[in-house]
């Protein structure tokens, strides 16, 4: 069966309109951090997870509420602090003494858009509360299971770990955010736009709705249907086994990587090629699409050693030899 990407293409540019409107919404109020919004965007098309890890003051959260209010949905910011409780979060039972009877009081997770801030500030029974949500769009109260609304997205801010007072995130957790994004210091020239726009007492935040979750969810269906060649396949799954076994690939990483990469990497980093695809404006992927993407897809699900550690190799060293070392076609 052969594959019209001239027509994918074309149904590609007429869904992503409002890409472009929801961006400069976005960069009324965020200034610079364009690989973040990226980012951002590409969850919201693959209908994936993000966490965000940056030293505090780097308009992470900001950067998140802006996005949420530019879009017609509901929004609901939860501040992760070390007293917080499972049921602050997914709700809980409440005895009615005259009814004799349990009513269930659903919590604030309860929306569309959630904006986990400091999310490694809480302890391991609340990110194990999250996890359920995550994975499988539903929270357990008592004995009843609740659906959470369509679309549904964490979006996970965190300081570094070596920040005090943060807990390190479980692995099976990490491993369901389908991006993991560093941000980094603005430019100079961004940081003098920066004190323009910031420095008074009432800066100007807000932005007007431009896109509707019935526009997104149709973009999804969109994003699935991009193509992927066989040969681009092949390199997406070549780089998930160089993370497992480097030497196939004839990478020298011996004793340096401790776990590899999950299944799961090699799903999210197709569908993070196909929602970049989209974003560029065009029905099939391309390699570099792959290797745009492939940092903040990849830098969460592999382990270093600690040789590594003590050699001061981090894990984005290890990704960067990887995509140097497996051959593109």
């Amino acid at each position: 069966m052969s594959i019209n990407t001239s027509e994918i293409t074309q149904h590609v540019q007429e869904n992503r309109q409002w890409v472009d409107p929801l961006i400069n919404e976005v960069s009324r109020v965020v200034v610079g951090q364009n690989i973040l919004v990226h980012r951002l965007l590409v969850g919201l098309l693959c209908n994936g997870h993000v966490l965000l890890e940056g030293v505090p003051g780097l308009a992470k959260t900001l950067t998140v509420r802006t996005l949420a209010n530019s879009i017609r949905t509901g929004f609901q910011r939860l501040q992760f602090t070390p007293d917080l409780l499972p049921a602050d979060l997914v709700g809980t039972l409440i005895y009615n003494p005259r009814d004799s009877e349990f009513t269930t009081k659903l919590g604030p997770i309860f929306s569309n858009l959630i904006l986990a801030d400091e999310i490694n500030r809480a302890p391991a029974k609340v990110q194990s509360a999250l996890l359920e949500a995550m994975q499988e769009r539903q929270v357990t109260i008592g004995d009843q299971t609740f659906k959470l609304p369509d679309p549904f997205l964490v979006l996970a801010t965190q300081n570094p770990i070596e920040q005090e007072g943060t807990y390190q995130l479980p692995e099976a957790q990490l491993d369901r955010f389908m991006l993991k994004v560093h941000v980094g210091y603005p430019t100079r020239e961004e940081e003098r736009l920066i004190l323009d726009a910031m420095a008074t007492s009432a800066p100007k935040l807000e932005v007007d709705a431009v896109v509707s979750p019935e526009e997104i969810i149709k973009a999804r269906s969109v994003v699935n249907d991009i193509y992927v060649d066989d040969r681009v396949k092949d390199y997406i799954v070549d780089i998930v086994w160089a993370t497992r076994d480097p030497a196939t690939a004839k990478i020298k990483l011996e004793g340096l990587i401790r776990y590899g990469a999950s299944p799961r990497a090699t799903i999210f980093l197709t569908l993070a090629a196909k929602a970049n695809a989209f974003l560029a404006g065009r029905g099939y992927v391309t390699p570099q699409d792959v290797k745009t993407v492939g940092m903040d897809v990849l830098r969460h699900r592999i382990g270093v050693t600690y040789e590594a550690e003590a050699e001061s190799v981090t894990t984005e060293d290890v990704i960067e030899q990887i995509f140097a070392g497996v051959s593109v076609p």
